[in-house]
């Protein structure tokens, strides 16, 4: 069954990804986009997607800007991993289209009262706007048929020793999102960094020949930039946030537990970490599903039939 879901995301090289795999994949109907503060700057990473829809061809979908800084605290940017603008690595056509005249919270708002289904909330950057909307319209809460989200880790933190960067932005947002009790879906580091593009890989992306695959292959060679650092030990690069997307695709890729999940917003070593109740010690209901493994070849299959859908 298609699955309609509204994106909101930071682009950010890997939001890119998703946001052309949510276009591409006929198992997905994109109603809309906004997006937040994370990867870059507001401003920066709504132009990006409305720049990545103007090459994709689909300028009919309505987008929106979002939050301007975190519920609680200043706005950290992750410029060193994503460049300047946020999609350093390639040229994208500059928007063929403007966002629309209201916020993020509104937009969402707007297309949720106009489905006649429940709709998932994608969120691939840090959870602010997700949580405003949810405080500004508690009654449209059921119109969610879910949240799947990246961020978040069982184990290691990518930004902090324990703690993952959409989470360490914006702490109090994903608290509050997960307190909703809306059903959830996690893509956290212990799947994300099993969802490696290798540069065999991104040689067949470029082969495609059409647009969109040659930009992805350009983005992806700028993003394998900061991931190639020897600290990491990848071979090759982590796409973080299409596994949301790959997910709802095909969920046979992955490997998952349902467990409750919490989320610390006062250590001063952890603030921003999930806790995740692997082994069912507190009692505490579930709430979530945490994709934990994922079948890399088939991911990376599933990405290629995507990029062919712009031949």
């Amino acid at each position: 069954m298609v699955k309609k879901i509204i994106l909101d995301c930071d682009p950010g090289h890997d939001d890119a990804i998703a946001l052309m795999m949510a276009v591409a994949s006929p198992e997905i109907d994109l109603l809309a986009v906004t997006a937040s503060a994370g990867n870059q700057t507001p401003q920066k990473t709504l132009n990006n997607v409305l720049r990545m829809l103007t090459l994709l061809g689909q300028t009919d979908i309505p987008v929106a800007g979002g939050n301007q800084k975190p519920l609680l605290q200043n706005l950290q940017i992750a410029e060193s991993v994503h460049g300047e603008t946020g999609l350093d690595g390639t040229e994208l056509p500059e928007p063929a289209f403007a966002a629309q005249p209201i916020p993020a919270v509104e937009l969402i708002a707007q297309t949720l009262r106009a489905s006649d289904e429940p709709v998932t909330l994608v969120v691939t950057g840090p959870m602010t706007n997700a949580a405003l909307f949810l405080s500004v319209h508690p009654e449209l809460k059921d119109k969610l048929a879910q949240i799947v989200f990246m961020g978040g880790a069982m184990g290691l933190g990518n930004w902090t020793p324990q703690v993952e960067f959409n989470m360490f932005v914006d702490p109090e947002a994903a608290k509050l999102v997960i307190d909703t009790g809306v059903p959830l879906v996690m893509a956290g580091l212990d799947v994300t960094h099993k969802a490696q593009i290798l540069p065999a890989d991104v040689t067949a992306f470029r082969e495609i020949g059409n647009p969109v695959a040659k930009a992805i292959a350009d983005l992806l060679d700028f993003y394998h930039i900061y991931y190639s650092q020897p600290k990491w030990g990848f071979k090759g690069t982590p796409v973080h946030d299409p596994c949301t997307i790959a997910w709802l695709i095909e969920p046979t890729l992955f490997d998952t537990v349902k467990r409750n999940l919490d989320i610390e917003t006062t250590g001063t070593l952890t603030r921003g970490e999930t806790i995740i109740d692997y082994y069912e010690l507190t009692g505490k209901p579930i709430n979530a599903e945490i994709l934990l493994d994922i079948d890399r070849t088939k991911f990376v299959d599933l990405i290629t039939q995507c990029l062919h859908a712009f031949d």
